[in-house]
């Protein structure tokens, strides 16, 4: 049963007048992460976010009383399905959802669209996040950040009981 308090933001097709706001959520929700701090204050290259997904309607923003408080960005990725590069929250805004809401939006677009996979890299630090989401890990791989995790979700329908 849902929280009847509980605020859901709207999801929606980021818009060049987004970028801004997605350049603050993608700053602060990277920089969030006491371990990874240093590092990317020591490359600021890693702290801009261009947005190239913008123009081509591959992000999604979820929107609260009219401000961007997380987006996501998927690509053509695996021959079985896309890539979520992206996927960014306010630090003020977590543990609602709106990561979850996200994901989901995404998965099912692709799911609609005859993929059966979404794949993504992260990092140790989303790795509950992804594992509540349902991705499961494949790999360990190098980033320009250190190690990462290379996972999968499933976006096959369960099989019907027989």
């Amino acid at each position: 049963m849902s929280d009847p308090g509980k605020v859901v933001p709207a999801i929606r097709t980021a818009v060049a007048a987004d970028l801004p706001a997605l350049r603050e959520v993608y700053r602060a929700a990277s920089l969030s992460n006491a371990g990874d701090a240093p590092l990317l204050l020591a490359r600021p290259e890693f702290l801009v976010f261009a947005g190239d997904g913008v123009a081509d309607g591959r992000t999604l923003v979820a929107v609260l009383d009219g401000k961007v408080v997380g987006f996501a960005t998927v690509a053509p990725g695996e021959d079985d399905g896309p890539e979520l590069e992206d996927l960014f929250v306010d630090p003020d805004q977590r543990r609602r959802g709106i990561a979850r809401l996200l994901v989901e939006r995404l998965a099912g677009t692709a799911r609609e669209t005859g993929h059966r996979r979404m794949w993504v890299t992260g990092n140790s630090h989303a790795l509950a996040f992804y594992h509540a989401a349902g991705f499961v890990e494949v790999a360990r791989t190098r980033t320009a950040l250190g190690t990462g995790l290379r996972m999968s979700l499933d976006l096959r329908p369960p099989e019907q009981p027989r």
